[in-house]
């Protein structure tokens, strides 16, 4: 698992203790950072060389936003933390499983592609007055390819 998330993660004290300073002098882009805490303590886990494991009748409760615009800063907080993050595991992928390594890849690469052939739709309808089927259908495309990773 590359992100253990906050409300159903637990650690060993004694490998957590190892990780502590790492952990707590978080810097992105020079600056301290307190974003995405769950994904990069699973990934200095991981580094060190512990496993992590999914647990699928684990029970956890959270708070999760009822308004947009707390949904939308949520949603830009973890996507920042998952860009940042993946520099960091980066060299832990020829170590991971294919589906994490795939599921790495496309969490950070989809996105980016996604954008690029949406704003290359929008310049063809200014340009053209029309959008090729083409790209529609490649950005269904695109997102199908990642619902489905999601779901399996």
């Amino acid at each position: 698992v590359m992100c253990c998330c906050g409300p159903c993660a637990m650690y060993r004290r004694s490998a957590l203790n190892l990780l502590l300073n790492q952990y707590e002098a978080q810097f992105f882009r020079g600056k301290p950072s307190d974003f995405g805490e769950d994904r990069h303590l699973t990934i200095l886990m991981l580094k060190a060389g512990f496993r992590t494991e999914y647990v699928p009748d684990a029970i956890a409760g959270t708070v999760v936003p009822h308004r947009l615009r707390p949904y939308l800063r949520q949603q830009l907080r973890w996507a920042r933390s998952t860009f940042r993050d993946t520099f960091l595991a980066l060299r832990l992928l020829p170590e991971l499983d294919v589906y994490l390594t795939l599921d790495v890849v496309g969490q950070n690469l989809g996105p980016i592609l996604l954008a690029i052939s949406s704003l290359a739709a929008l310049a063809q309808l200014l340009i053209g007055g029309s959008i090729p089927w083409w790209t529609g259908l490649t950005i269904a495309a695109m997102t199908m390819v990642r619902c489905c990773l999601a779901a399996l």
